[in-house]
Parts: C-alpha cells; sequence; structure tokens
C-alpha cells in the first residue's frame, strides 16, 4: 500500500509537472518489477577463438529480463551502449552446464510446470548474434503465452554482415545438423516432457526440416509421439529441396508463415540463381496457391501485414500473429489442419 501510495504522489506530481502520458509511463515503470524468462541454449558458436561446437554443442541456462510494461512484438533495446535491465531485454544471469546436468534441469522445470509440460525450441535465421537470439526467444515465449519450457537452439550466425554473411551463414547452418538433430531427440527423452515444438525463421527454418528430415531417416518421424508443432517462419528453403524434406518429415505436424512482399527473401532467391524460396511464396496467385495445398502443409499468409520495410520478422512483430502462434502450441492435439491456407487479415496488427 505505501507504494501505491508513492506511485499516485509521483503521478500527480507528474501531471502537475506537464509532463505528457509517455513520461509518466515512463515513471510508472521504474516501480514495476521486470519479467524474468528462463531460456535453455544449446550453442554452437564459436567461442574464445575455438571453432564451432561438435554433434552436441555447448550448454547454457540463461535469464533473461524483460523490462517492465514491454510492448508485445517489440525486444526493446537501448538507443546506445549495453542493454540495461529494468529497461532494456538483458542477459541477467547465465549458467554453463554439461550436458547431463542441462537435461537435468530441463526435466526439473519440465516437472514444475503443471499447466504445460511442453518444450518450445527456437531457431533462429541468419545474420542473429546470439544476444538477439536470446532476446527473441524470450519475446516470443511472453507473447505468445506459452506456458511451458523454452530453448533456443543458435548456430554460428555472422551478426552485422548483411549479405557478405549469407554464405558462410549457409556454411554454419549445415555444420549445426546434428547438433540440433541431437537436441531434439534427447529432448524427447526427458522424463515428463509433453510435445516438443520447433519454431524455426528464415535460414534456421532449413536447418530445422534437414535435422527433421535426418530424424525421421533414422526412424523416428514424431520422436516416438513427441514431435509437437513445426512452425516455419519466413522460410529461405527452395521450393523442391522443402518437397523433399517433407517426403520424410510428413506434412500434419508443419505450418508455414509466408508474405510476397518480404524483401529479405526476395534477396535470397537472387542469390540461389532466382530459385523461389517457399516463404515467399504468394496464395493469392494460383500457381503458388496450388503448389501450397499440394503440400498439404497448413499455411498462413502475413502479405498484408508487415512492420517493416524489409517483412521479415511479421511472425514475431504483430502481436497477434504471435499470439496465434502460442494458441497453435496450446491446441495442437484438438484437431488436424493440414493442407489449410490462410490469409491474415490486417486487424491482426492490434
Amino acid at each position: 500500500m505505501a507504494l501505491l501510495g508513492l506511485v499516485a504522489v509521483g503521478l500527480g506530481a507528474c501531471a502537475s509537472d506537464g509532463l505528457d502520458a509517455s513520461d509518466r509511463a515512463s515513471f510508472l515503470a521504474l516501480a514495476a518489477e521486470p519479467a524474468h524468462v528462463p531460456i535453455f541454449v544449446v550453442s554452437t558458436r564459436r567461442e574464445d577463438g575455438a571453432g564451432e561446437s561438435g554433434a552436441h554443442g555447448r550448454f547454457s541456462l540463461v535469464s533473461i529480463s524483460v523490462p517492465p510494461y514491454h510492448r508485445a512484438g517489440v525486444v526493446e533495446g537501448p538507443t546506445f551502449g549495453a542493454p540495461r535491465a529494468g529497461r532494456n531485454f538483458a542477459v541477467e544471469s547465465r549458467r554453463n552446464l554439461n550436458e547431463t546436468l542441462f537435461f537435468d534441469e530441463i526435466a526439473a522445470h519440465v516437472s514444475g510446470r503443471p499447466s504445460s509440460r511442453d518444450i518450445l525450441v527456437y531457431v533462429h535465421g541468419y545474420d542473429t548474434s546470439l544476444n538477439e537470439a536470446q532476446f527473441r526467444t524470450a519475446q516470443l515465449t511472453l507473447d505468445s503465452r506459452f506456458e511451458g519450457t523454452s530453448a533456443l537452439f543458435t548456430w554460428d550466425s555472422i551478426s552485422r554482415r548483411g549479405l557478405s554473411a549469407y554464405h558462410s551463414d549457409k556454411e554454419s547452418a549445415t555444420v549445426a545438423r546434428d547438433a540440433l538433430e541431437n537436441l531434439l531427440l534427447d529432448l524427447a527423452r526427458v522424463e515428463g516432457v509433453g510435445r516438443i515444438h520447433v519454431l524455426a525463421h528464415s535460414m534456421g527454418a532449413w536447418l530445422a526440416m534437414e535435422s527433421l528430415r535426418s530424424i525421421a531417416i533414422s526412424g523416428r518421424p514424431d520422436l516416438d509421439g513427441k514431435l509437437g508443432e513445426v512452425m516455419l517462419a519466413a522460410p529461405d528453403i527452395d521450393l523442391s529441396v522443402f518437397s523433399q524434406q517433407l517426403a520424410r518429415v510428413g506434412a500434419e505436424h508443419v505450418t508455414v508463415f509466408v508474405s510476397n512482399t518480404d524483401r529479405v527473401l526476395s534477396i535470397s532467391a537472387h542469390i540461389a540463381g532466382d530459385r523461389p524460396r517457399l516463404g515467399a511464396m504468394d496464395p493469392s496467385n494460383p500457381k503458388d496457391r496450388a503448389a501450397l495445398e499440394a503440400l498439404g502443409v497448413s499455411v498462413r499468409d502475413l502479405s498484408r501485414l508487415n512492420t517493416d520495410v524489409m517483412g521479415h520478422n511479421t511472425f514475431a512483430e504483430v502481436p497477434a500473429v504471435v499470439r496465434q502462434i502460442g494458441a497453435q502450441m496450446a491446441t495442437a492435439a484438438e484437431g488436424d489442419e493440414s493442407g489449410k491456407v490462410e490469409t491474415a487479415d490486417s486487424e491482426e496488427r492490434q
């Protein structure tokens, strides 16, 4: 009560000083507590001059601090300098773990979340730093209202290099396939785990499908019944390659988020010799729609929902789309919507 009184007095002072609504919101945020999102991280990134890690990666548990009054769809960062807890997304703590302890910790988290024993594995795209990947995982966890345990698989993407990093990143994604495959197989063995959902973005979608394809070839296509939703956001995958991947993985778990206004995928198609990307297909075009329906996957068209000129991160930056991702994970077992093509309404911006 004393704190509430102090806030009320402070707001009164703000009003009397003529501060606007954003100033008062900033003042109120100082009295609120940040959210703390635990993320289990498996990384194949280079560390301390060493090369990319091997077939299992490096393991850690991080806590991400999310600022009070976080706005859905936004990863609040500093204008300049390092992130500050309480004002920005920030790494609050990090514990490096050996492989055994890592999965023991996941088992403890799963058992401690009776509302959902599911696991979400996020796989980022190219040109992404470690912090960007960690913060995006935390933002997706919060904004999707996911109640299970969140994990990040992060590979050796070169950040802030733009197109010059594209070919290098593709090689690093290729190196990371075995480590992601092993992570998914090991998660399926964790005692008490529910479904394992995979959300993969851009080049990370190609990496995820390659690992799932290998798992299917080994005889465990649905992770022994544990595979949940496989959601591919703006997948940077050649259509013919995806057809071969899907032939092994199966379409029943897969949802593809596409946008014909994604400029990043247009550039990627040019780099690949003008071979169209799966994520840039246009469901309003009869030929593209027929091809998507023939695949048998569920499709969400986000073409009208771009949040910026590039249109590549819509899946995470439009709050209603992120909530739909969360709802899809929560209700995945209730029905099969494979082969369904949906056009997102512009109202989903809200």
